[in-house]
């Protein structure tokens, strides 16, 4: 696949935003989850014809986003770190986003916005999942309360998720068809 010069900058800008929503709004649990890490994923697996190389995007988007976090982190300009346990998981989870892409894949608006609903319900459910799955006993109790104490804990993140799946993934798909394809119509169209 050869990548244009629109291509090189679409990608920049989407690393910046995802950089700057974690800067600006993760280390504030009330704003934390808002990101266009999920809109990312589900607009790479809609867009890109090739399934192979839709991953590519969202991995590149936010490796590098969690890279300059940690960077910042390092120089004491960040409260946590961009690298850490548990990393792969959120990455296999973002890759499962992009699959979904794949499969509600629609020229619709109506279409795309069920999109942006099931694909941070769909991450919540699993990561919260893995958080109490993997959690020590001293966290969440390996019960169904225990389960629902972790899902519980995790309702700000998703709630933010989901709102910033809705505003993203259209303003994405705006973007790319103005910057990228060229066309003067602000409508979803997918390739």
């Amino acid at each position: 696949m050869k990548f244009s010069k629109k291509d090189i900058v679409f990608t920049m800008v989407l690393v910046l935003v995802t950089t700057l929503s974690k800067f600006f709004f993760a280390p504030k649990i009330e704003w934390a989850g808002i990101s266009p890490v999920i809109a990312i994923a589900l607009f790479s697996g809609m867009m890109v014809k090739d399934k192979t190389q839709s991953f590519i995007l969202p991995l590149v988007a936010l490796f590098l986003s969690d890279v300059l976090i940690q960077i910042l982190y390092k120089a004491g300009l960040f409260v946590f770190p961009g690298l850490y346990k548990g990393q792969l998981f959120n990455y296999s989870l973002l890759l499962l986003t992009t699959v979904l892409g794949w499969l509600l894949k629609g020229k619709r608006t109506e279409s795309v916005m069920i999109s942006a609903v099931v694909a941070p319900t769909l991450f919540f459910l699993l990561s919260n999942f893995f958080v109490w799955n993997s959690a020590t006993q001293l966290s969440y109790p390996k019960n169904f309360n225990g389960l629902l104490l972790c899902y519980g804990a995790g309702l700000p993140f998703y709630k933010n998720a989901l709102i910033a799946s809705v505003v993203f993934l259209p303003s994405l798909i705006a973007f790319f068809n103005v910057y990228v394809k060229g066309s003067k119509a602000l409508k979803i169209t997918l390739a």
